[in-house]
């Protein structure tokens, strides 16, 4: 579908995925199942902007898949060969919208803008939020450039990196819980209030030419599992996930980043296996610090772990699958090469003063002075 309007339109395409903006009731409940078109025809256009739509599946975001993100990937790369388009939008789900939109901007290149958008509230009710939505990330999308990816929710603009769900249902689903929101959007005007920080973008991994989310298995992905320290904890899930072939792991630490000599133990054992541990916190907002020993993150840094900053885990776990892609991309995976890599995509650690150690690209007096 396409609509034009006169004269110096800015042309945007829209790729649609499904989710909550798409989703109509079942009879049982709600299912991604609405063409973008559809979706589209449910917003107004900002005057001088023309849409094209790109129907690229159509799930819930909860059944996305690492096959799913890199057709995705694929897709934003071809669309953005044509140098007559001004910028993309992608319709997507609300669950792992932050993994995704993470994803894209790890391998973003382009000055042009890849946003992303949804719904909290399903598709063709009188109060849902989608159309307003969809409408401010078109502006958003002809509106600005070199920011990267993007994600523009209930009249926010904010950084694909550290920007996660925060709200299960409210319309504000979306923020950075360690950092400022990057503008905002509104009056048919798009302010923007800082510049986001982000690594040099990846190339394109070659897992991408291959992935087909119709046809499971058509590649081998590495597999990245997510593994939580808690009271009682024990290295027994984390050496599950080993055992299951996990060429990446992520402990979600408590506190600052800690969790216990025996969790070490076994983070030091994966390690030594050639597999990338990265470690993160079940705390919403702050940086990781090195501060105990006893099996805090003074010991799990010794052990061979990297602390992923102020990315929480749906990101981290996006951090090291993306690390592992490059490293497919170049053949058999260099371990000391990878932790580089992943050093890199998580900007970090940065020492400071004892005390004060943080992840992140931030001065360490800045981020614990946020935190």
């Amino acid at each position: 579908m396409k609509r034009t309007n006169d004269g110096g339109a800015r042309r945007i395409v829209v790729i649609s995925t499904g989710g909550t903006i798409a989703s109509r009731w079942q009879g049982t409940g709600y299912a991604a199942d609405a063409s973008g078109d559809d979706v589209l025809a449910t917003a107004p256009l900002p005057e001088g902007v023309t849409v094209e739509v790109v129907d690229l599946f159509n799930v819930n975001s909860s059944r996305m898949t690492a096959a799913h993100q890199l057709a995705l990937l694929r897709t934003v790369h071809e669309t953005l060969a044509d140098p007559g388009v001004d910028g993309i939008v992608i319709t997507h789900g609300t669950d792992t919208l932050e993994e995704t939109a993470f994803f894209l901007d790890l391998h973003h290149t382009d000055a042009r803008p890849v946003v992303l958008t949804g719904a909290q509230r399903p598709f063709g009710t009188g109060d849902g939020d989608g159309p307003g939505n969809l409408y401010d990330a078109l502006q958003v999308a002809s509106s600005v450039s070199d920011l990267g990816v993007l994600v523009v929710f209930d009249g926010r603009v904010h950084a694909a990196r550290g920007t996660v769900k925060t709200q299960t249902l409210a319309a504000d689903a979306f923020s950075d819980p360690s950092a400022d929101r990057l503008g905002r959007v509104g009056f048919s005007r798009v302010d923007i209030e800082r510049q986001p920080e982000r690594p040099t973008p990846l190339p394109l991994p070659a897992a991408a030419d291959k992935a087909d989310p119709d046809l499971p298995g058509a590649v081998a992905l590495p597999r990245v599992a997510i593994v939580a320290h808690h009271s009682d904890g024990d290295p027994f899930l984390l050496n599950a996930a080993v055992d299951a072939g996990a060429r990446g792991i992520v402990l979600v630490a408590t506190g600052a980043g800690n969790a216990t000599p025996e969790i070490v133990s076994a983070v030091a054992d994966a390690v030594a296996q050639g597999i990338l541990v990265a470690v993160t916190t079940r705390v919403p907002a702050g940086p990781l610090a090195e501060i105990y020993t006893g099996g805090g993150a003074v010991d799990l840094v010794a052990a061979g772990a990297l602390l992923t900053g102020t990315l929480r885990a749906a990101q981290a776990r996006i951090a090291v699958l993306a690390t592992l892609l490059a490293e497919d991309r170049h053949g058999a995976g260099d371990p000391a090469r990878g932790t580089a890599l992943l050093r890199r995509l998580l900007d970090g650690p940065v020492r400071a003063e004892p005390g004060l150690a943080t992840g992140g690209s931030r001065s360490a007096s800045a981020v614990a002075a946020r935190a």
